[in-house]
């Protein structure tokens, strides 16, 4: 760190910052997401069928993953009770807002990286190139070593705020395409859920009018 620091300038304290953080949340995002996707279609068709023969075992099987987004959003809306089909369509939709910041955490700062990382790199170039004209006397033979020192730097700061950039890059895309597969995860199964929820509720509203007749 100390050479990549004295090869690219002050400008590398930063750009070694940044790398580092995001690194580290590079590695909590993927491990989020392998535990989210892990057997998670296998669960959500267990519960979806459990709901349809008796709505209290699918309620035990969402418990048992207090972690996971897709659980707390059905149970906002299952906790409801006697909700009619307009009520459980709103508490779905309202947990699943709810639950939007925690599957885009760090996106913004992974834009962020991104966009300043290459703007580093070129103040670096800046700061370097300015090193290495000071370097130079009109008229004199110049500092070769503090042109050479200058030019380095420059090419330096600029190579490692592209690469900071584009990992950063990478790494966006690839969390923001997994937060668009679940949130359509999330719609289909949510809409299924929905028609179980409707079904259950009308069979609930004939048994009681039998019942009254």
């Amino acid at each position: 760190m100390a050479n990549l620091v004295a090869a690219g300038g002050i400008v590398m304290v930063p750009l070694l910052l940044f790398s580092g953080l995001t690194l580290a949340l590079v590695v909590e995002r993927a491990q989020f997401w392998w535990q989210l996707h892990r057997q998670q279609r296998a669960w959500l068709t267990a519960v979806l069928g459990a709901y349809a023969d008796h709505p209290q075992r699918a309620v035990a099987l969402l418990k048992q993953r207090p972690h996971s987004p897709m659980a707390r959003i059905f149970l906002a809306a299952l906790s409801l009770e006697d909700a009619t089909p307009e009520e459980f369509s709103l508490a779905l939709d309202s947990a699943a807002q709810a639950e939007i910041p925690q599957l885009k955490r760090f996106q913004t700062w992974f834009e962020t990286v991104v966009g300043i990382a290459p703007l580093l790199g070129l103040l670096g170039t800046v700061l370097g190139l300015m090193e290495a004209l000071s370097s130079l006397r009109m008229g004199e033979g110049g500092n070769e070593a503090g042109v050479t020192l200058g030019v380095g730097e420059a090419l330096t700061s600029t190579a490692v705020g592209i690469v900071v950039a584009m990992v950063a890059l990478l790494f966006a895309n690839l969390f923001q395409g997994l937060y668009r597969r679940q949130r359509a995860l999330i719609q289909e199964t949510g809409g299924k859920l929905e028609i179980l929820q409707r079904r259950y509720y009308r069979q609930t509203l004939n048994r009681e009018s039998e019942r009254y007749r």
